[in-house]
């Protein structure tokens, strides 16, 4: 893995920016995508690791400039593994959404991941490697207000499963990592406000998790690469998804 690069979509802030640290700090060269182009927003990367950060700017649902983007930060090197981690959360009313938002957020969420493993297909297929899709627990519940952003995630399992099945022969593994309540620096104030008596109460863990905890899980399926590993949902959320 640490002779090519993984690619992060959605590396600037938030766990995003958590896994391309946590990636870098374990040795690997990673391609930063986001919209703005920035690098990740992690003040406790280590010098080390930022040089192993190559940023590039793209819409993740623009196959053109993915394509582009891609070919910029591998740099020369072979494409060894992409996480797919862009991502956008609305909600409202499931009456009242408009078809727009909905096409918005499948597009941003689901069929972004789409497109980035196609454009990392050709380097991957040479000599396998790993992709990782972060999903989310909203996947398998019924969460008012959250019509399009819960059938997103279902659909990333869906994508993680069939790229599994399709792609294993060529040595690439493809799985979805799926967080419960993550504390980032986007959500910071919000989780030790409003929600942080109603997370106590509904965790069984007693807390929400941080994007550091969803890096290293991230980190460590690169490290042991595990062959045999691929299709499957691998859930960090405290075990609130099965609590009943």
């Amino acid at each position: 893995m640490k002779d090519g690069v993984i690619i992060v979509t959605g590396a600037s802030r938030g766990i995003g920016a958590a896994i391309a640290e946590c990636l870098a700090e374990a040795g690997n060269y990673v391609g930063c995508i986001s919209r703005s182009g920035a690098t990740p927003d992690r003040p406790t990367a280590s010098d080390a690791a930022r040089s192993r950060w190559i940023s590039a700017a793209a819409n993740v649902t623009d196959p053109a400039a993915v394509r582009r983007a891609f070919d910029q930060v591998a740099a020369g090197r072979r494409i060894v593994g992409l996480v797919n981690c862009a991502g956008l959360h609305t909600e409202g009313r499931s009456a009242e959404i408009t078809i727009e938002q909905w096409n918005d957020l499948l597009a941003t969420n689901a069929t972004s991941v789409v497109i980035a493993s196609q454009a990392a297909y050709p380097s991957l297929s040479q000599g396998g490697g790993l992709i990782v899709n972060i999903g989310s627990f909203f996947d398998k519940l019924g969460v008012k207000r959250n019509l399009a952003y819960c059938a997103s995630k279902a659909a990333v399992g869906a994508i993680t499963r069939v790229l599994a099945v399709e792609w294993a022969s060529q040595g690439i593994q493809v799985l979805n990592v799926a967080p419960g309540y993550i504390v980032t620096d986007l959500n910071r104030s919000v989780m030790a406000g409003p929600l942080a008596a109603y997370l106590e109460k509904r965790i069984p863990a007693g807390k929400p998790g941080s994007a550091e905890e969803v890096g290293r899980l991230v980190a460590g399926l690169y490290a042991t690469q595990l062959q045999f590993l691929t299709g499957e949902t691998l859930y960090i959320d405290g075990a609130q998804g099965i609590a009943h």
